[in-house]
């Protein structure tokens, strides 16, 4: 590769080989591509070696993760942009090419996404949210229609977001550099929601771009796992909501409405139990 490649992907990767290899055969642009696999037993590893011999493998002895995961990446990457992309993807011929060419048509746009589908043809909410403020949040909890999973927006025009998924987040190395990749005070969720805010806290856009898409086979990685690990995984979910609200809203809202927040995030786990 060329010594400081446009862009970098980086793609964390748990016990599902045959869907990184599908999203690695979407891959159609010149770029680095980095493949971290968080101590997988499927022969992940192998398999990268062996039928994409040019693509970086950080072998790690340990699932402890997303966030880890991904930022164990950060001394290999050298793009201009980092593509942060879930191994159970698939990009389309000219996703790529066409958000690269997005982020380099406007300097104020840190981070950018494109629509991401499930394999039925829905909307992936996580790629076009609002911030779990309180209301939003209220919201959501009562089965609302909330701007939490971006209900107010058109999904048909390219605007603003509060925030978008790790599923497919393209943001400025420079930025990223600034803000300390991702905050590991989050096991998973929440995460990406926290890079978002920070970046627009520097004054910067969150864009959602329609335009071009990828699918989403979501669920890959978790549903592989046994029901220890999905167990932590959906307690990382509910606690990345508390984590985030205790960073940004706790200062703004009284102790009992943090209390009301937090029995609300409670009983939605119960009662959701990971059905989002």
């Amino acid at each position: 590769y060329m010594k400081t490649p446009k862009l970098s992907i980086i793609i964390l990767n748990f016990n599902t080989r045959d869907f990184l290899r599908q999203c690695l055969k979407s891959i159609n642009y010149s770029c680095q591509i980095i493949v971290v696999d968080n101590n997988s037993s499927d022969g992940s590893v192998e398999m990268v070696k062996k039928e994409f011999p040019k693509i970086a493998v950080l072998a790690r002895n340990v699932n402890d993760g997303y966030v880890k995961g991904n930022n164990a990446a950060r001394k290999l990457a050298n793009g201009k942009y980092i593509l942060f992309l879930n191994s159970d993807t698939k990009l389309f011929p000219d996703t790529l090419k066409t958000m690269i060419d997005f982020m380099d048509s406007d300097k104020t746009i840190g981070i950018s996404t494109c629509l991401t589908e499930l394999p039925n043809g829905k909307l992936y909410y996580a790629c076009h949210r609002g911030f779990p403020t309180p209301l939003n949040s209220l919201l959501y909890f009562l089965g609302l229609p909330s701007n939490y999973n971006g209900a107010f927006w058109p999904l048909d025009k390219i605007h603003e977001i509060d925030a978008c998924s790790g599923t497919f987040l393209l943001i400025r190395k420079n930025l990223l550099n600034k803000i300390g990749w991702f905050d590991e005070d989050y096991f998973a969720y929440g995460e990406d929601l926290e890079m978002c805010y920070r970046v627009k806290e520097l004054g910067y856009k969150v864009m959602f771009n329609p335009t071009v898409k990828l699918i989403h086979y979501w669920r890959a990685s978790t549903s592989s796992a046994d029901q220890k690990t999905q167990a932590t995984w959906n307690k990382a979910r509910y606690d990345a909501m508390k984590i985030f609200y205790d960073k940004h809203y706790y200062q703004k809202y009284s102790e009992l409405f943090r209390l009301l927040v937090f029995l609300g995030i409670d009983l939605a786990k119960r009662l959701r139990k990971g059905k989002d």
